[in-house]
């Protein structure tokens, strides 16, 4: 799970936002909907898309998992995708690496389920192939003399017309009854660097085709994303080089007419100073004498040594937490509704998945 890195909450710990109740601004953003902290906006719970993005490392691949399991709640049936080949969620979820169908992987609160699918380029061009051109035996011969990397990599649009074209396959799947298989899809998607070309598949498709079934089926792929059916969630961290690029990633979304969603900060330190007091300890000014103290009233005697890395580690934690104030009221200018998520001390296993998860349904996911 390297530079994945999820969050879950301690005893006594929720969800904080930093929400923006500002109306104006793009039409694509619901912003006034999000009436307080720590709420979901509405746009995002009317959503069955809903894409994770974020810069490699700040945890988007956890929080689509923890997103995914939230959204099962209470019966539901929720597919997680994958669509970079790195076996990520096979990662977060300790499983085996997934095909490239849809496979169960993990049951949610009430019942609910959780299905799992690794987009695979080559087998989702095949598939295509087979199903629009009836060349099934086409692609077969490209595969055996190695040709598929080489149309994917001399015509990237195709790539990302495949794979959204293969989600939309997936959202719109329905059973022998006619009935959704799916009542959510949870999308792992490419990196915020990336993410606008992949969704902008409109002009990716103008350059492959004018007419014909790659037209066709990019155009439904078009409306599919652009409609109140999918949402785009960012991950980001309080640090200079993620929120450069988050923000970047937000104009670029809204300047291509995409509905957002949250603004997930991922690894917020819990604060363990008064708020008043953070400035002065950063800057190193700390009364040793009175800590000591303090800690010899509450019946505790340290060593010079110990009581010197206990006021080490106490301006440290307020040298970070005055980072993150800075860091923060730069995210507050882009009008997001935020959610802010603890950092993770241990690293992520499966609980911590489930308690992000649970911090999610407490927001209303």
């Amino acid at each position: 799970m390297a530079n994945e890195q999820g969050s879950r909450s301690g005893s006594g710990e929720s969800l904080e936002s930093g929400v923006t109740d500002d109306a104006s601004g793009s039409g694509v953003t619901d912003r006034s909907s999000v009436a307080g902290e720590n709420e979901w906006p509405q746009a995002a719970a009317r959503a069955r898309l809903h894409f994770v993005s974020g810069k490699g490392g700040t945890g988007k691949t956890t929080v689509a998992a923890a997103l995914a399991l939230a959204l099962a709640a209470d019966g539901k049936k929720v597919l997680l995708v994958e669509t970079e080949g790195r076996q990520g969620i096979a990662q977060v979820f300790d499983i085996a690496p997934l095909p490239p169908t849809d496979t169960r992987i993990a049951t949610a609160e009430g019942g609910g389920e959780v299905s799992a699918l690794a987009i695979d380029i080559e087998h989702a061009l095949l598939e295509y192939l087979d199903m629009f051109y009836n060349l099934g035996f086409a692609g077969r011969a490209m595969k055996r003399i190695g040709a598929i990397d080489f149309v994917t990599t001399v015509a990237p649009g195709l790539r990302d017309v495949l794979l959204t074209g293969k989600i939309k396959e997936r959202i719109i799947h329905t059973d022998k009854q006619g009935n959704r298989v799916y009542d959510a899809v949870v999308v792992d998607a490419p990196p915020t660097g990336r993410i606008g070309n992949f969704l902008d598949v409109t002009q990716a498709m103008a350059d492959l085709a004018k007419t014909g079934p790659i037209r066709n089926q990019s155009e439904g792929v078009v409306r599919l994303l652009h409609s109140e059916e999918t949402i785009i969630h960012l991950v980001t961290l309080l640090e200079a080089m993620p929120i450069q690029e988050t923000i970047e990633a937000i104009d670029e979304l809204r300047g291509k007419n995409l509905n957002l969603g949250s603004l997930v900060i991922n690894r917020v330190s819990a604060p363990h100073l008064p708020a008043e007091v953070i400035d002065e300890i950063a800057e190193g000014r700390i009364d040793a004498g009175r800590v000591e103290d303090s800690l010899t009233a509450a019946g505790l005697k340290l060593t010079d040594a110990d009581l010197a890395g206990l006021l080490t580690e106490t301006i440290e934690h307020a040298t970070r937490l005055q980072a993150q104030q800075i860091a923060k009221a730069q995210l507050d200018e882009v009008e997001l509704p935020t959610l802010e998520l603890p950092s993770l001390g241990d690293g992520v296993d499966l609980g911590s998945i489930y308690e992000l998860a649970n911090l999610l349904q407490k927001a209303g996911a």
